[in-house]
Order: C-alpha cells, then sequence, then structure tokens
C-alpha cells in the first residue's frame, strides 16, 4: 500500500488500523518513531518528552514547539524495539477518557509496514472525530517524512495553518497543569 489506509477488522470493534508501507529500513523507521526531544512533524509538530527515555512505566508527552503546552500524555505500556511501541494517549483540550495507541512495525519486501491502531476511543467523543483525522495526518506524513525528510505538501500546509493558531490554545493544555508524576490510566 503506498498511501495510509483505515481498515476495520471485523474482530476488532472498538480499533482503528491505520497503515502505510514506508520504503526504508525497519531500524530507520523506529528510530524516526521514537525520536525525543526534537520537533515531529507527523506528530503536529509536536515533541515528544519524557523524564527518562522511552520505556514501560514512563509518562510521555507530546509538547508544543515553544514547550508551553502539552497536546497528548499517556504512559508507556508496551516497548519491544523495533516492533512494537503502545502508550495511553488522553487529548489535554479534552475531558474525554483516556485511550491506547499502538505503533507496529514489520519488515516487508517494499521496506516496512508501518501500523497505528487506536484502541478503546470514547464511541462518538471529540476524541474519535479528532483521532480519525489524525491517524490519516500521522501515517502519511510519517511515510513522507521518512522517505524524502519532509512532511506532504498538505501537512506542510496544515502545521503552517496550526501555528498561525497556536495563540488560541485552551488553558486547560498548559504544561504545568500536566507534570510527568500525573498517570494517565485507562480501565
Amino acid at each position: 500500500m503506498n498511501e495510509a489506509v483505515q481498515a476495520a477488522p471485523s474482530d476488532a470493534v472498538d480499533k482503528n488500523y491505520y497503515r502505510v508501507t514506508i520504503r526504508a529500513p525497519i531500524h530507520k523507521v523506529w528510530a524516526e518513531l521514537t525520536r525525543e526531544n526534537t520537533v515531529l512533524p507527523f506528530f503536529f509538530n509536536s515533541t515528544c518528552k519524557t523524564p527518562d527515555g522511552l520505556k514501560v512505566g514512563a509518562p510521555v508527552r507530546m509538547v508544543s514547539k515553544n514547550g508551553k503546552h502539552a497536546a497528548v500524555v499517556g504512559d508507556v505500556i508496551e516497548f519491544d524495539p523495533p516492533y512494537r511501541y503502545a502508550h495511553t494517549f488522553q487529548f489535554t483540550s479534552l475531558d474525554d477518557p483516556p485511550c491506547i495507541i499502538r505503533y507496529k512495525l514489520k519488515e516487508v519486501d517494499e521496506g516496512t509496514e508501518f501500523t497505528l491502531i487506536s484502541e478503546r476511543v470514547p464511541e462518538g467523543s471529540k476524541s474519535e472525530k479528532y483521532m480519525e483525522s489524525g491517524g490519516h495526518f500521522i501515517t502519511t506524513n510519517f511515510k513522507a517524512v521518512v522517505e524524502t525528510g519532509k512532511a506532504t505538501s498538505g501537512g506542510r500546509f496544515a502545521l503552517f495553518m496550526m501555528g498561525l493558531t497556536a495563540f488560541m490554545t485552551p488553558k486547560s493544555c498548559r504544561i504545568e497543569n500536566w507534570p510527568f508524576d500525573r498517570k494517565v490510566n485507562v480501565d
């Protein structure tokens, strides 16, 4: 598959899958996915922050370029380089309960199959709506960044527009409201 697609297997009604094949070796894809302290265009120009690195049990925050806001918070629940990484996931701007995000990498003839899976997203919630468009954005732009070094032209335009509206970020997203010791548990 060259483009990101969404598929919903019949045995996983509470999961959404976004899959793309990236023309790159698995270790390169893994390294890009798990980069910390660097702006990641495919994650909406956020920076992945942890207190002591990505590992099971570590809190993770997706922080704005200027470091003033956390868009997403969670805790790492699986970390198996270079194949699997999962974390709880909660938008800081919404009151929706947390869900789970899983990333799976698999070596294939064409390079690496990358799958993003969202689980336990509250049906009909704003989180569901955001994550549906976000899943497509992430997979499409992740592929582009790994293969070319930059997001798609549509992705770059979206990131530019998001930068223009950053001043409207809700106060609830301020980084001081989301310390690393604030756990994000999924029941």
